[in-house]
C-alpha cells in the first residue's frame, strides 16, 4: 500500500474508533437523561463507525493469527502501563488536574491486569489451547479487571459491586 493512502486509513481508523466510543457514551448520556430513541439512535451509529473502522483496519493488515494478536496487545497494554499513563499521570499531577489524575491512575492499575491476562491468554493459545478463565469483573466506574469472585467493591475506586460488570 502506498504512504499516503496508509497514512489516510490510519487516521480514518483513529477517527472512526473515536466516533464509536464517544458515540457510546454518548448513548448513555441520553438515557441517563431520558431520551431512549436518542440512546438508539447513538448506538445505532457507533455501530456503523465500528464497521467503519473493522473494515479500514482490516484493509491495513491490521489483523494478525490469535497469538500475534495477543503479542500486540501485550505491547500496547505494557506501553501503557510502563510509559504513557506515567507520563500522562506525571503531567497531570505537575498541573494539579485533580480529574486527570485519577483518570490516568486508575487506566494505569487496569492495563496491568489487561497485559497479564493477555499473556496468560497468549501462552494458552501458543500451547495449541484456549485460555482457562473464570468469571471476568469490569468496574464501570475506573475499569478495574478482576477475574474470578467478584469483590464487594471494587480494589481501585471503591466503586459497589452492583457497579461491577461481569463477563
Amino acid at each position: 500500500m502506498r504512504k499516503m493512502t496508509e497514512a489516510n486509513l490510519q487516521a480514518a481508523f483513529s477517527g472512526e474508533s473515536q466516533a464509536h466510543m464517544k458515540y457510546l457514551v454518548f448513548a448513555d448520556k441520553a438515557e441517563k437523561d431520558g431520551h431512549a430513541n436518542v440512546a438508539r439512535l447513538f448506538r445505532a451509529v457507533a455501530y456503523a463507525e465500528q464497521m467503519h473502522a473493522t473494515n479500514h483496519f482490516k484493509t491495513l493488515d491490521g489483523i494478525d493469527t490469535t497469538a500475534a494478536n495477543l503479542q500486540t496487545a501485550i505491547d500496547g497494554e505494557t506501553y501503557e502501563v510502563e510509559e504513557m499513563y506515567p507520563a500522562f499521570r506525571a503531567v497531570a499531577e505537575l498541573q494539579g488536574e485533580k480529574g486527570a489524575v485519577r483518570s490516568t491512575t486508575w487506566a494505569l492499575e487496569a492495563e496491568k491486569v489487561h497485559a497479564k491476562l493477555y499473556g496468560e491468554a497468549k501462552a494458552a493459545v501458543e500451547g495449541g489451547a484456549d485460555v482457562e478463565i473464570g468469571e471476568i469483573h469490569i468496574c464501570e466506574l475506573c475499569g478495574w479487571t478482576g477475574i474470578g469472585e467478584k469483590p464487594d467493591r471494587c480494589p481501585i475506586c471503591g466503586a459497589k459491586a452492583a457497579r461491577i460488570r461481569t463477563f
